[in-house]
C-alpha cells in the first residue's frame, strides 16, 4: 500500500477511531492521546499489514490495544467526563448509559449498533468467536435498557 493511499484511509476512518476510543477511555484527552498513539503505530508498522481489505480491523485492533495500556497504566480510575451541554438530552442519556457498561459488552454495541460491523466483522476485530460477540451484544442490550428504564424511573 503506497503512503498517500494508506493516509487517505486513515483520513476516511478518523471518525470511527474517535467514537472506538470514547468507549474505552472518559477523558477527551486520553482519547486523543491513543488515537494519535494508534496512528503513529499503524504508520510505523504499516509493511506488516498483509491484505489490504483488513486496514480498518488492523488499526482498531491496534486502537484497542492501546486504549487497554491506557487503562492498566491509569490503574482505571478514570474520572466521568461530563456531558457536553450541546448534545442533546437523549444522546447524552445513551452516551451515559454506554459507558455506564463494562467493556466487554460496550464494544461490540458499538462496533455493531453504531459503527455499522456485522458481527463476523466485529468478532474479527476484538479477536473472539461470533456467537461470543452475539452473547455480549445480547447481554449488553438489556444491561443498557435496565440501565436506561432505572434513569426513567428516578427522575
Amino acid at each position: 500500500m503506497e503512503n498517500e493511499e494508506f493516509s487517505r484511509a486513515i483520513l476516511g476512518m478518523m471518525g470511527t477511531l474517535y467514537r472506538v476510543a470514547a468507549t474505552q477511555l472518559r477523558q477527551r484527552a486520553d482519547r486523543e492521546d491513543a488515537v494519535q498513539e494508534c496512528l503513529r503505530k499503524a504508520w510505523e508498522h504499516r509493511h506488516r499489514l498483509r491484505d489490504e481489505r483488513y486496514l480498518q480491523t488492523w488499526v482498531i485492533r491496534i486502537l484497542l490495544n492501546e486504549c487497554h495500556t491506557m487503562q492498566r497504566r491509569m490503574a482505571r480510575t478514570l474520572p466521568a467526563e461530563d456531558v457536553s451541554p450541546t448534545q442533546p438530552q437523549q444522546e447524552g442519556r445513551l452516551k451515559a448509559a454506554l459507558l455506564q457498561l463494562e467493556e466487554r459488552y460496550r464494544t461490540p454495541i458499538l462496533l455493531h449498533h453504531i459503527e455499522g460491523y456485522s458481527v463476523a466483522e466485529t468478532a474479527s476485530i476484538l479477536r473472539v468467536p461470533q456467537s461470543t460477540v452475539k452473547t455480549w451484544l445480547s447481554r449488553g442490550r438489556r444491561a443498557l435498557k435496565e440501565i436506561l428504564n432505572e434513569e426513567v424511573l428516578e427522575e
